[in-house]
Protein backbone atom coordinates (compact mmCIF):
# COMPACT_ATOMS: atom_id res chain seq x y z
CA UNK A 1 0.00 0.00 0.00
CA UNK A 2 2.85 2.39 0.90
CA UNK A 3 4.65 1.63 -2.38
CA UNK A 4 1.47 2.37 -4.36
CA UNK A 5 0.98 5.68 -2.52
CA UNK A 6 4.54 6.78 -3.24
CA UNK A 7 4.17 5.94 -6.94
CA UNK A 8 0.90 7.85 -7.03
CA UNK A 9 2.49 10.91 -5.42
CA UNK A 10 5.45 10.79 -7.83
CA UNK A 11 3.06 10.62 -10.79
CA UNK A 12 1.06 13.58 -9.46
CA UNK A 13 4.24 15.62 -8.98
CA UNK A 14 5.36 14.93 -12.54
CA UNK A 15 2.04 16.00 -13.97
CA UNK A 16 1.91 19.10 -11.77
CA UNK A 17 4.97 20.70 -13.38
CA UNK A 18 4.12 23.46 -15.81
CA UNK A 19 5.82 23.74 -19.19
CA UNK A 20 7.44 26.94 -17.93
CA UNK A 21 8.88 25.17 -14.88
CA UNK A 22 10.25 22.32 -17.01
CA UNK A 23 11.87 24.83 -19.37
CA UNK A 24 13.42 26.74 -16.46
CA UNK A 25 14.92 23.54 -15.03
CA UNK A 26 16.09 22.47 -18.48
CA UNK A 27 17.96 25.75 -18.94
CA UNK A 28 19.40 25.68 -15.41
CA UNK A 29 21.07 22.25 -15.69
CA UNK A 30 23.22 23.44 -18.60
CA UNK A 31 24.02 26.95 -17.30
CA UNK A 32 27.32 27.91 -15.70
CA UNK A 33 29.88 26.73 -18.27
CA UNK A 34 31.17 30.34 -18.61
CA UNK A 35 32.81 29.62 -21.96
CA UNK A 36 33.48 26.60 -24.15
CA UNK A 37 35.70 25.53 -27.03
CA UNK A 38 35.40 22.36 -29.08
CA UNK A 39 36.05 20.68 -32.39
CA UNK A 40 32.92 19.93 -34.36
CA UNK A 41 32.09 17.54 -37.16
CA UNK A 42 29.12 18.26 -39.40
CA UNK A 43 27.83 15.40 -41.53
CA UNK A 44 25.36 16.22 -44.29
CA UNK A 45 23.26 13.26 -45.47
CA UNK A 46 21.01 13.57 -48.51
CA UNK A 47 17.85 11.60 -49.32
CA UNK A 48 19.98 8.91 -51.00
CA UNK A 49 22.05 8.50 -47.81
CA UNK A 50 25.12 10.05 -49.47
CA UNK A 51 27.36 11.79 -46.93
CA UNK A 52 29.61 14.85 -46.86
CA UNK A 53 31.67 15.88 -43.83
CA UNK A 54 32.86 19.25 -42.61
CA UNK A 55 35.16 20.02 -39.72
CA UNK A 56 34.86 23.18 -37.62
CA UNK A 57 36.16 24.91 -34.53
CA UNK A 58 33.55 26.32 -32.13
CA UNK A 59 33.91 28.76 -29.24
CA UNK A 60 31.12 30.13 -27.03
CA UNK A 61 30.96 32.81 -24.35
CA UNK A 62 28.15 32.57 -21.79
CA UNK A 63 26.51 35.92 -21.00
CA UNK A 64 23.35 36.84 -19.12
CA UNK A 65 22.40 39.22 -21.93
CA UNK A 66 22.78 36.48 -24.55
CA UNK A 67 25.61 34.14 -25.49
CA UNK A 68 28.21 34.87 -28.15
CA UNK A 69 29.55 32.16 -30.44
CA UNK A 70 32.06 31.85 -33.28
CA UNK A 71 32.22 28.92 -35.68
CA UNK A 72 35.19 28.52 -38.05
CA UNK A 73 35.19 25.97 -40.88
CA UNK A 74 38.47 24.07 -41.19
CA UNK A 75 37.68 21.67 -44.06
CA UNK A 76 36.95 20.71 -46.82
CA UNK A 77 38.61 23.25 -49.10
CA UNK A 78 35.38 24.70 -50.52
CA UNK A 79 34.28 25.99 -47.09
CA UNK A 80 37.65 26.39 -45.34
CA UNK A 81 37.99 29.78 -43.65
CA UNK A 82 34.25 30.48 -43.57
CA UNK A 83 33.26 31.96 -40.20
CA UNK A 84 29.91 32.43 -38.50
CA UNK A 85 29.55 34.89 -35.61
CA UNK A 86 26.39 35.01 -33.51
CA UNK A 87 25.40 37.52 -30.82
CA UNK A 88 22.28 36.28 -29.05
CA UNK A 89 19.78 38.74 -27.56
CA UNK A 90 16.87 38.29 -25.20
CA UNK A 91 14.51 41.06 -26.30
CA UNK A 92 15.32 41.29 -30.01
CA UNK A 93 16.52 39.14 -32.88
CA UNK A 94 20.10 37.88 -32.72
CA UNK A 95 22.88 39.63 -34.62
CA UNK A 96 24.55 37.20 -37.03
CA UNK A 97 27.40 37.57 -39.54
CA UNK A 98 28.91 35.17 -42.07
CA UNK A 99 32.43 35.70 -43.43
CA UNK A 100 32.99 34.30 -46.94
CA UNK A 101 36.74 33.95 -47.64
CA UNK A 102 36.33 33.51 -51.41
CA UNK A 103 35.15 37.10 -51.73
CA UNK A 104 36.69 38.34 -48.46
CA UNK A 105 33.35 39.75 -47.44
CA UNK A 106 31.30 39.78 -44.24
CA UNK A 107 27.61 39.19 -44.84
CA UNK A 108 25.08 40.20 -42.20
CA UNK A 109 22.20 37.75 -41.86
CA UNK A 110 18.90 39.67 -41.97
CA UNK A 111 16.15 38.72 -39.52
CA UNK A 112 13.86 37.72 -42.40
CA UNK A 113 16.48 35.18 -43.52
CA UNK A 114 17.00 33.47 -40.14
CA UNK A 115 14.88 30.51 -41.25
CA UNK A 116 17.17 29.87 -44.23
CA UNK A 117 19.56 26.92 -44.44
CA UNK A 118 22.95 27.36 -42.77
CA UNK A 119 25.73 26.38 -45.17
CA UNK A 120 23.50 23.89 -47.02
CA UNK A 121 22.67 21.95 -43.83
CA UNK A 122 19.29 21.12 -42.31
CA UNK A 123 20.03 23.62 -39.53
CA UNK A 124 18.70 27.11 -40.02
CA UNK A 125 20.48 30.21 -38.74
CA UNK A 126 17.79 30.34 -36.06
CA UNK A 127 18.69 26.82 -34.87
CA UNK A 128 22.27 27.87 -34.09
CA UNK A 129 21.27 30.00 -31.08
CA UNK A 130 21.32 28.57 -27.57
CA UNK A 131 18.06 27.66 -25.88
CA UNK A 132 16.77 30.56 -23.78
CA UNK A 133 13.40 30.41 -21.99
CA UNK A 134 12.83 34.14 -22.51
CA UNK A 135 12.61 33.61 -26.26
CA UNK A 136 9.45 31.52 -25.93
CA UNK A 137 5.91 31.57 -24.58
CA UNK A 138 4.92 28.60 -22.42
CA UNK A 139 1.46 27.68 -21.16
CA UNK A 140 -0.23 24.79 -19.39
CA UNK A 141 1.25 21.77 -17.63
CA UNK A 142 3.72 19.36 -19.15
CA UNK A 143 2.45 15.96 -20.24
CA UNK A 144 4.24 12.75 -19.27
CA UNK A 145 5.35 10.16 -21.80
CA UNK A 146 7.46 7.02 -21.36
CA UNK A 147 9.77 5.93 -24.20
CA UNK A 148 12.00 2.85 -23.85
CA UNK A 149 11.54 2.95 -20.08
CA UNK A 150 12.50 6.61 -19.74
CA UNK A 151 10.00 9.20 -18.48
CA UNK A 152 9.80 12.48 -20.38
CA UNK A 153 8.01 15.77 -19.93
CA UNK A 154 6.40 16.77 -23.22
CA UNK A 155 5.32 20.33 -23.88
CA UNK A 156 4.93 23.07 -26.47
CA UNK A 157 6.66 26.41 -26.72
CA UNK A 158 5.89 29.31 -29.05
CA UNK A 159 8.75 31.50 -30.37
CA UNK A 160 8.36 35.15 -29.41
CA UNK A 161 10.22 36.49 -32.47
CA UNK A 162 7.96 37.39 -35.37
CA UNK A 163 10.78 36.50 -37.77
CA UNK A 164 10.98 32.92 -36.50
CA UNK A 165 10.48 30.22 -39.12
CA UNK A 166 8.54 28.16 -36.58
CA UNK A 167 5.01 28.53 -35.25
CA UNK A 168 5.51 25.93 -32.53
CA UNK A 169 8.16 23.64 -31.04
CA UNK A 170 7.37 20.51 -29.05
CA UNK A 171 10.09 19.24 -26.71
CA UNK A 172 10.76 15.98 -24.87
CA UNK A 173 12.71 16.54 -21.64
CA UNK A 174 14.11 13.75 -19.45
CA UNK A 175 12.03 13.82 -16.26
CA UNK A 176 15.04 12.81 -14.13
CA UNK A 177 17.88 14.93 -15.53
CA UNK A 178 15.90 17.71 -17.27
CA UNK A 179 18.07 17.31 -20.36
CA UNK A 180 16.37 17.83 -23.73
CA UNK A 181 16.06 14.64 -25.76
CA UNK A 182 14.03 15.71 -28.77
CA UNK A 183 12.38 18.76 -30.34
CA UNK A 184 9.79 18.82 -33.15
CA UNK A 185 9.70 22.03 -35.20
CA UNK A 186 6.51 23.17 -36.96
CA UNK A 187 6.73 25.53 -39.94
CA UNK A 188 4.65 28.61 -40.73
CA UNK A 189 1.94 26.35 -42.16
CA UNK A 190 1.83 24.64 -38.75
CA UNK A 191 3.07 21.39 -40.28
CA UNK A 192 5.89 19.26 -38.85
CA UNK A 193 9.06 20.38 -40.64
CA UNK A 194 12.04 19.01 -38.70
CA UNK A 195 13.02 16.96 -35.66
CA UNK A 196 16.18 17.43 -33.60
CA UNK A 197 17.47 14.58 -31.41
CA UNK A 198 20.08 15.24 -28.70
CA UNK A 199 22.47 12.47 -27.61
CA UNK A 200 25.78 11.71 -25.89
CA UNK A 201 25.40 14.14 -22.99
CA UNK A 202 28.42 14.34 -20.72
CA UNK A 203 29.43 16.31 -17.65
CA UNK A 204 32.48 18.54 -17.96
CA UNK A 205 33.58 20.10 -14.68
CA UNK A 206 30.11 19.35 -13.31
CA UNK A 207 28.22 21.00 -16.20
CA UNK A 208 26.11 19.04 -18.68
CA UNK A 209 27.12 19.43 -22.34
CA UNK A 210 25.50 17.82 -25.38
CA UNK A 211 27.74 15.65 -27.56
CA UNK A 212 25.60 14.98 -30.62
CA UNK A 213 22.65 16.60 -32.35
CA UNK A 214 20.80 15.11 -35.32
CA UNK A 215 18.45 17.30 -37.35
CA UNK A 216 16.07 15.48 -39.71
CA UNK A 217 14.05 17.34 -42.34
CA UNK A 218 10.75 15.55 -42.92
CA UNK A 219 9.97 17.45 -46.11
CA UNK A 220 13.10 16.67 -48.14
CA UNK A 221 14.35 13.52 -46.41
CA UNK A 222 17.74 15.07 -45.63
CA UNK A 223 19.61 14.94 -42.33
CA UNK A 224 22.50 16.81 -40.68
CA UNK A 225 24.49 15.49 -37.71
CA UNK A 226 26.62 17.69 -35.45
CA UNK A 227 29.17 16.06 -33.14
CA UNK A 228 31.14 17.95 -30.48
CA UNK A 229 34.63 16.61 -29.73
CA UNK A 230 37.41 17.55 -27.28
CA UNK A 231 35.18 20.13 -25.61
CA UNK A 232 36.61 22.26 -22.81
CA UNK A 233 34.81 24.80 -20.62
CA UNK A 234 35.89 27.67 -18.39
CA UNK A 235 38.97 28.35 -20.52
CA UNK A 236 39.05 32.13 -20.01
CA UNK A 237 37.57 33.38 -23.29
CA UNK A 238 36.65 37.07 -23.34
CA UNK A 239 34.44 39.42 -25.37
CA UNK A 240 37.44 40.37 -27.51
CA UNK A 241 37.57 36.80 -28.83
CA UNK A 242 34.16 37.44 -30.39
CA UNK A 243 34.68 40.93 -31.84
CA UNK A 244 33.53 41.35 -35.44
CA UNK A 245 37.10 42.02 -36.54
CA UNK A 246 38.02 38.36 -35.86
CA UNK A 247 35.91 37.40 -38.89
CA UNK A 248 38.50 38.78 -41.33
CA UNK A 249 41.53 37.92 -39.22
Amino acid sequence: MLKFSLLFLISINLLALSNQNVANKCEAVMDGFQDASSNMKMTLINANNEKRERLMKMIILEKSSGNKSLMTFLSPADVKGTKFLNYEHINKDDDQWLYLPAIKRVKRIASKNKSGSFMGSEFSYEDLSSFNVKKYIFSGNAKEETINGVNYFVGDRIPVSKSSGYTKETSWVDAKTFLIKKVDYYDRKKELLKTAVFDDYKKIKGIWRVGKMTMTNHENGKKTILVWENEKIKTGLKDRNFHKRVLKR
